[in-house]
């Protein structure tokens, strides 16, 4: 293990960002959520999505841009969607809240679908399409972002990263699990390598005049972050088309904020001037396995189609193919008995967050 690095147990964090979470106005159950899906990120080797960001969440809610006590409420439904009102929520407490919507509707009628407006940072996508699994169901989760990312041919930053994931059950395999930016690299990624004093790899930004660069600080400079495929010859324009996409199902569905007026994640960043909508917008979905066929029959051939895959020959520098979902798991196993790591920055922000609101850090 790197000295720049200090392991910590899950125990330890979940008691600590729990108590901030507490510190800062929600209640015992939402300060439990908001803790459990923060932390799901490190379990599951997101480190760009899980601790670092607490303190990143504690200055939204300083800038009075989140409602610690939000109540969500649901503006319109029918048998199968519904559009909700986050109340200005962590996305933490809203997002689950909402999926879970979208799993009792779908549980009703066979799919559920729920839009949202009115919310925030929500950690990472998986958490909540994942909370489909348990009852024999596909989970589909999007969220819009903070504008960081110019669409192909521009150097305007117009969408965010933009992450889909889709959960899909299986019967003696691990669950297949594609939780994914639409940019080459989540801006989390960016973060980690600041924290690090590395370079990016050519196709993840571009400076202020949209040429390619390394340099893992030129979102400051003007720059931007890329769609998926870095460049029209790599196929930019289809993550730039896959971003389009989740902003249109998060937002302009929801009433949410769109395009370059998502509000941004850092608090010290004005917000966007004539805003066409409330907050950050997320979309959900649960379909029923059995509304298809039944669910013992459908899992059973996706073992069969994930065993395949696994067996596919390889290239010569691999030795397996993965399936999505396993990066991840492998990392929660690891975690979850050795402890998660913590990048020296990360803990000393965190241990000045601790001091400025008297929330004792052990680590």
């Amino acid at each position: 293990m790197s000295k720049d690095l200090t392991v910590v147990s899950y125990e330890g964090l979940f008691a600590f960002a729990k108590k901030i979470f507490l510190k800062i106005g929600c209640n015992d159950e939402d300060a439990t959520l908001a803790t459990t899906v923060l932390l799901s990120a490190d379990l599951r080797g997101i480190d760009s999505h899980g601790i670092a960001r607490l303190i990143g969440y504690v200055r939204l809610w300083e800038a009075d841009r989140v409602n610690a006590k939000a109540q969500i409420s649901i503006l319109h439904e029918t048998p199968s969607t519904a559009t909700v009102d986050g109340d200005s929520g962590l996305g933490l407490v809203v997002a689950p809240k909402a999926m879970q919507i979208a799993i009792d509707k779908a549980k009703n009628v066979g799919t559920g679908w729920v839009s949202v407006q009115n919310s925030n940072h929500f950690g990472i996508a998986g958490y909540h399409a994942m909370m489909a699994l348990e009852h024999d169901m596909i989970g589909i989760c999007m969220t819009n972002a903070s504008p960081l990312v110019a669409p192909t041919f521009s150097v305007e930053r117009l969408l965010g990263t933009n992450p889909i994931c889709v959960a899909v059950p299986a019967g003696a395999q691990p669950p297949f699990v594609a939780d994914m930016a639409t940019t080459t690299a989540a801006n989390g990624k960016l973060e980690v390598l600041q924290r690090q004093n590395l370079e990016a790899p050519y196709g993840w930004i571009q400076d202020a005049v949209g040429k390619a660069t390394r340099d893992a600080h030129a979102l400051k400079t003007g720059g931007a972050l890329l769609p998926l495929g870095g460049d029209k010859e790599h196929g930019s324009h289809k993550g730039y088309a896959l971003g389009a996409i989740v902003d249109i199902f998060s937002a302009v569905l929801s009433g949410a904020n769109y395009g370059p007026w998502v509000p941004p994640f850092p608090a010290y960043v004005p917000m966007p001037t004539g805003m066409p909508g409330k907050g950050i917008g997320h979309f959900f979905g649960a379909m029923r396995i059995d509304a298809f066929r039944t669910a013992e029959e459908f899992k059973q051939h996706m073992d069969q189609w994930i065993e395949r895959f696994r067996s596919a020959k390889t290239t010569e520098e691999h030795d397996k193919v993965l399936i999505p979902g396993d990066p991840e798991r492998y990392a929660e196993a690891e975690r979850k008995q050795h402890g998660i790591p913590l990048l020296q920055p990360v803990v000393d922000d965190l241990r000045a967050l601790g001091e400025k609101l008297s929330v004792s850090c052990t680590f």
